[in-house]
């Protein structure tokens, strides 16, 4: 067993949460990453309902602990999910992609920690600031949102500029990558590609055979689907997913008249899925609860042969 303060505070037996990705994190798939020692977290976007919220946190619940993932601008137009999500008594509540110091007083007193994904080290003071409890270090290979440094180089320049407990994010995906990220000195590790193919994510049916038949260069960093659907992520973060016929055709058009026409997410040709570099490495569609295990006993066995 791999301990370290996330294991520890949470009581954890593998130091892995499960990332709260919008439209594929469910309660049930929140729920096996639980199970399998990790925790499981929703994915609650900005088009969340209360219904949805109330259900899913029902089925997260039924592992034990759960957490939830909110974007920090949504939030800042309508803050209505996180008083419905805090109402659920989730462990921990990851506030990303803004500024959370509105927020983090309202989740401590429900009496669950606060994550926050940076991806330079200007997002690290203003996660300070706003009094987060960890600091998850999320690089450009990530698979949705994400910045422009590389997990490594981020990793190793936050892990040097905070005191606070740091995850990493982007490009972990096997035992190895794990242990990577352990070896610097995060205590833990925030997966969502890897577990993309399972079945037990929710979404277009069609996202985990193009994830298993994709290679790690099939991405694209990009913001035109988040054109095509009318979602107003701030332009610093584009999104990072499988490139397909539609992003082909519209990644650097210059002019962007009937991209909204264009897109179709019931067609996997013409429909986003996002997912990150580590996608070469997922050759199959496998039960959540596998991959986190496999994650977790391989990084175990390498850490213990290099020690």
């Amino acid at each position: 067993m791999i301990e370290t303060w996330l294991t520890r505070e949470l009581g954890l037996e593998v130091p892995i949460l499960g990332a709260p990705m919008g439209g594929r994190a469910g309660g049930r798939l929140a729920a096996e990453v639980t199970k399998a020692g990790g925790l499981g977290m929703l994915g609650a976007a900005g088009y969340a309902t209360p219904e949805w919220i109330e259900t899913e946190s029902a089925v997260a619940k039924s592992a034990g602990d759960f957490g939830a993932g909110f974007m920090v601008w949504s939030l800042d137009q309508d803050d209505t999910a996180l008083d419905l999500v805090l109402a659920q008594s989730p462990r921990i509540v990851s506030l990303s992609f803004g500024d959370p110091a509105l927020y983090v007083r309202r989740v401590h007193e429900a009496g669950a920690l606060v994550a926050s994904q940076i991806n330079d080290l200007d997002d690290l003071a203003v996660v300070e600031a706003a009094g987060v409890d960890i600091v998850i270090a999320q690089g450009a290979e990530a698979g949705g949102h994400t910045g422009h440094v590389a997990t490594l180089p981020l990793l190793q320049e936050v892990l040097d500029a905070t005191t606070r407990p740091v995850l990493a994010a982007g490009g972990i995906g096997t035992g190895r990558g794990l242990a990577a990220v352990l070896a610097a000195g995060a205590q833990g590790a925030l997966v969502g590609t890897a577990l993309l193919a399972s079945p037990e994510t929710v979404g277009p049916e069609y996202a985990r055979g193009k994830l298993v038949a994709a290679r790690s260069t099939d991405t694209v960093y990009t913001s035109v689907f988040d054109r095509a659907r009318n979602i107003a992520w701030p332009q610093r973060w584009g999104g990072r997913a499988l490139a397909n016929d539609f992003s082909r055709r519209w990644h650097g058009a210059q002019s962007f008249d009937g991209i909204e026409a264009d897109y179709d997410g019931s067609d996997s040709d013409l429909g986003v899925v996002y997912a990150g570099q580590i996608a070469g490495t997922v050759t199959a569609e496998r039960p959540v609860a596998d991959v986190v295990r496999a994650l977790a006993s391989d990084a175990e066995a390498l850490l213990r042969r290099f020690a």
